[in-house]
């Protein structure tokens, strides 16, 4: 009964959180509408009390949701748990639950991925508006890239302590009370508030990729998690461009930062679609409940006469070797794709080439992305994990290569080395952390599929830092000083990375 109790309370708590978190945000619409007459321009206004008040609000409904939302009796729930061990059998087919939890998360992806995408379309409106230098403002975009680091790794810790559930949904109402960045007044305050929403979203992908690692059965794993990412990230980056097309012409930029209230309304109620962990219920007594997810994903539970050992020292150096394998790798990724791939039309167009054919680089790159998910999902499931990742990174060093050589003799098409970048880095980005998710045991998984994520916007903070301070080498140099981590983490993978196609998860436990 106390349990029971408990839970509601919980549940009202969350939901209280959650009605601050929006009353917050409203109450600072006033201060957008009020710029209407002057194209939705607020720069130099004051913030009034009403402002004041609902960024308070917004801070207490995190405080009050998040209290909600983590579980007590942590240390009993986990020995309670540590016997216990669920997974889907190997054979089990999909049903209508796990193409339902697709689609859910997909589409959680589609608006997560769509925010930080955002980020390109509201720095000419910055620049309009605040009247300072493209340098200045693109502080934003740095501020936001380096606040999904600290989200990528911070809500992975949280989905390993806490559950997955409870991360997705707290990174929910997160995103919610990060929709007045549109309505702040000054640069300094979108800066901040940028950062913030940077850290909302990172978080989700990575835990995304965990959970949907543990509910899959593991003949449909594979695929499933890179198809599922791979669709997330691209619809996000047509439906941030598809927005503003829409929208910023009637409301100026700003709109694309409050568009985060009903999209961040939208993960919320589908967090409810969300199922919570197996083992997480059994583990506070509602073991009804654990039984019917257990149902729905034709999953079952084993219980061991000794709980999980912690890995021996050889499992350790393995598990370490291919989280820094995946981690250069991350870091050399974001740095072809939020550096070299950006910088590339510029410096053709400076070498003579027309400006249909730069401007036409980054257009192939959308063209290129979904077939290539489709291509790194058929290759991962059917073929190897592991070799289809090597690939990616080959089909990339062999562009970088052909770039470099591009500038050296300073004649030749762009077309050849700019198009196995794009299908590498694309096909990288499809299998890194589906890979990284099917890499790590039960209890590191959440947190190591993060890292792994922060290394990828890390990267691309390089990039942005390099680009602010005006210190852009030659894409020459670029091009060579990417080749190295690129083969490192390759080599590294080679030599501990472990084939996970179809394979049990809860072997990583002791896996040699």
């Amino acid at each position: 009964m106390g349990s029971t109790l408990s839970d509601r309370q919980a549940v009202w708590a969350f939901m209280l959180g959650c009605c601050a978190v929006t009353i917050g945000v409203v109450l600072h619409l006033p201060m957008f509408l009020m710029g209407r007459s002057m194209g939705y321009r607020l720069s130099g206004m004051p913030m009034d009390m009403t402002m004041i008040g609902g960024m308070v609000l917004i801070v207490i409904g995190v405080v009050v949701a998040a209290y909600g939302l983590l579980p007590r009796n942590l240390a009993a729930q986990r020995a309670a748990s540590a016997h216990i061990e669920i997974a889907a059998p190997e054979d089990a087919p999909l049903s209508a639950a796990h193409w339902r939890l697709m689609a859910v998360l997909v589409v959680a992806l589609v608006i997560d991925v769509m925010k930080p995408a955002s980020l390109g379309f509201t720095v000419p409106g910055m620049v309009a508006e605040y009247g300072v230098p493209k340098a200045t403002v693109s502080l934003v975009p740095f501020f936001a890239l380096m606040g999904t680091v600290v989200g990528s790794v911070l809500w992975g810790i949280i989905a390993d302590v806490y559950g997955r559930k409870a991360s997705i949904l707290l990174s929910a109402v997160m995103f919610v009370g990060t929709s007045i960045c549109g309505a702040m007044p000054s640069l300094a305050w979108n800066i901040g508030m940028c950062f913030m929403m940077g850290a909302a979203a990172g978080g989700m992908l990575p835990v995304t990729y965990a959970l949907l690692a543990e509910m899959m059965p593991n003949r449909h794993r594979g695929w499933s998690l890179v198809l599922v990412g791979g669709l997330g990230a691209a619809g996000g980056y047509f439906a941030a461009s598809g927005l503003s097309a829409l929208l910023q012409p009637i409301f100026g930029w700003r709109i694309l930062w409050l568009a985060n209230l009903p999209t961040g309304l939208i993960l919320l109620l589908l967090g409810r679609m969300i199922p919570e962990s197996a083992k997480f219920l059994i583990a506070r007594g509602r073991r009804a409940e654990a039984e019917q997810v257990m149902r729905r994903f034709g999953a079952v539970m084993t219980t061991t006469s000794e709980p999980i050992a912690a890995p021996r020292p050889a499992i350790r150096l393995r598990m370490a070797g291919k989280l820094w394998a995946l981690c250069i790798v991350a870091i050399a990724w974001g740095l072809v794709n939020f550096g070299l791939l950006l910088w590339l039309p510029a410096d053709f167009v400076a070498k003579g080439y027309s400006v249909g054919v730069s401007s036409g680089l980054l257009a192939q790159s959308a063209l290129i992305a979904f077939p290539t998910i489709g291509v790194a999902a058929f290759l991962y499931s059917r073929w190897s994990t592991k070799w289809a990742l090597v690939a990616m990174i080959l089909v990339t060093v062999a562009g970088l290569i052909g770039v470099f050589h591009l500038e050296s003799v300073g004649s030749g098409s762009p077309v050849l080395p700019v198009a196995l970048l794009i299908i590498g880095s694309n096909g990288i980005i499809a299998i890194l952390l589906p890979y990284a998710a099917e890499s790590f045991p039960l209890r590191m998984r959440g947190r190591t599929t993060g890292l792994v994520a922060a290394c990828t916007k890390g990267g691309g903070l390089l990039a942005q830092l390099l680009s602010i301070n005006a210190l852009v080498p030659s894409m020459a140099t670029v091009a060579a000083a990417i080749t190295v981590p690129a083969m490192a983490g390759l080599l590294l993978i080679v030599r501990f990375g472990r084939e996970t196609r179809g394979g049990d998860l809860r072997d990583l436990e002791d896996a040699p």
